[in-house]
């Protein structure tokens, strides 16, 4: 099983990471499929407004939901989030060669979200980087039996990671 995962504490730094990361990647001709997050602030309200790419160049969606300055719990629209959960597990059956995921999270520990698109990488023997939380390490460990190695979050040791799980994978078409 070729799945890493890495963990960030600051909030918004993990989803920076992995959109370089998949930049990077993409640039040296690999295909790149997942989701990458960004946020926008939005003063006076919630902390921000979360919107997730699916990649390589597919739709962006926003998977928060407006609930009001009062409110309290998650933000996250499920119904989005499956929808671009469909649309990345489309993009692995056209073909990819790495699978990036922006957060393993509750819907993924409860087996909703991306975690078939994760399953379906393993399946073909597809690297895998996940984003994860303290919150869900449990549940990563659980769906991972384990197996997962714990990556440092530096953009050196995430590439290196790939590179090396794909060694002899691409074939001769890929340089590292």
């Amino acid at each position: 099983m070729k799945i890493a995962y890495t963990m960030m504490p600051g909030r918004g730094d993990m989803d920076r990471l992995l959109s370089t990361l998949a930049s990077d990647l993409i640039a040296d001709g690999l295909r790149v499929c997942g989701v990458v997050q960004s946020n926008q602030e939005r003063p006076g309200d919630h902390p921000c407004d979360m919107d997730i790419k699916v990649l390589p160049d597919g739709n962006e969606h926003r998977i928060s939901q407006a609930l009001g300055k009062g409110s309290r719990g998650c933000r996250l629209d499920p119904s989005v989030l499956e929808q671009a959960a469909l649309e990345v597990e489309h993009s692995l059956e056209a073909g990819a060669d790495i699978l990036l995921i922006n957060k393993y999270g509750k819907h993924e520990a409860q087996g909703r979200g991306l975690a078939t698109a994760i399953a379906m990488a393993v399946e073909r023997d597809m690297p895998v980087i996940c984003g994860l939380n303290e919150l869900n390490v449990e549940a990563f460990n659980t769906f991972t039996a384990s197996a997962a190695v714990q990556l440092a979050p530096k953009l050196n040791e995430l590439v290196g990671w790939a590179n090396t799980s794909l060694a002899g994978a691409v074939g001769d078409e890929r340089v590292a």
